[in-house]
């Protein structure tokens, strides 16, 4: 598996286990600030920020919440000025690491963000360094339980989907650029289709394989990322194998 889904699997793994509701309200919650305030507060014309809303809604985020933070993006509400900041960076055997903030103190935000991966055998590089490495890219996540695999595969690739990953045991990932993403998750909603997670992503282009004794800091330098209340989305290109996740207990 690649980074991004080997990583997107071991959260939602773990999210069963201790998911911090709480923290991951505040995180959806300075996304909808920063994307009302870039593309507008009308979710049909601005597909961040409809992505956003359906995101708050699978989290059951309660609608007087979803809506101040709208109203906050949009001038209504006074609230803190959000600056969106980009990391970049390695990890152990020079893994890539891209990391997106919303913060509003950038000084504090970087040196948190320095401290975890120089603490596990990273460090923080220049703008650029691996950014490169990625690529935009809509994914959409259909669980498998009672779903016509052909039915689906059919209706993403006739709507723009450029592939249909069916490796994972629980859920369909459908992948399309993102001039595609908006009409094909609409297209999948139409179809019948129960989607369980739909987002814009940066996906690398190609993966490492990370060896045994690299693992474990790795995943602790994503857990600890993505444990910073400033940290919005964590991206990576590590591949490490099912048999070594096994021995990570993960």
């Amino acid at each position: 598996m690649s980074g991004h889904s080997k990583w997107s699997t071991i959260k939602r793994k773990k999210g069963a286990a201790d998911q911090k509701r709480g923290q991951e309200f505040s995180k959806i919650i300075k996304n909808i600030i920063a994307a009302v305030r870039e593309g507008g507060e009308d979710p049909d014309a601005n597909t961040k920020l409809r992505t956003l809303v359906d995101k708050a809604k699978t989290i059951n985020m309660p609608q007087d919440t979803l809506k101040r933070a709208i109203a906050r993006g949009s001038g209504t509400l006074d609230g803190v000025r959000l600056e969106e900041i980009s990391y970049e960076g390695y990890g152990p055997q020079g893994v890539a690491v891209l990391v997106e903030c919303l913060s509003d103190n950038r000084n504090r935000t970087t040196a948190e963000v320095r401290h975890i991966l120089t603490k596990y055998g990273g460090s923080l590089g220049e703008g650029g360094c691996v950014a490169w490495m990625f690529d935009k890219k809509g994914i959409i996540l259909v669980p498998r339980e009672g779903v016509d695999a052909d039915a689906l595969m059919e209706c993403a690739i006739e709507n723009g989907a450029a592939d249909v990953d069916d490796e994972d045991d629980q859920f369909f990932s459908i992948t399309c650029e993102v001039a595609e993403y908006d009409a094909l998750q609409k297209a999948i909603e139409a179809a019948g289709f129960p989607i369980e997670n739909a987002e814009l992503s940066m996906v690398p282009q190609t993966t490492i394989e990370v060896e045994e004794k690299h693992a474990a800091s790795v995943i602790k330098i994503m857990n600890l990322l993505e444990e910073l209340d400033d940290v919005q989305n964590v991206y990576s290109n590590f591949d490490i194998s099912d048999e070594i996740m096994e021995k990570l207990d993960m």
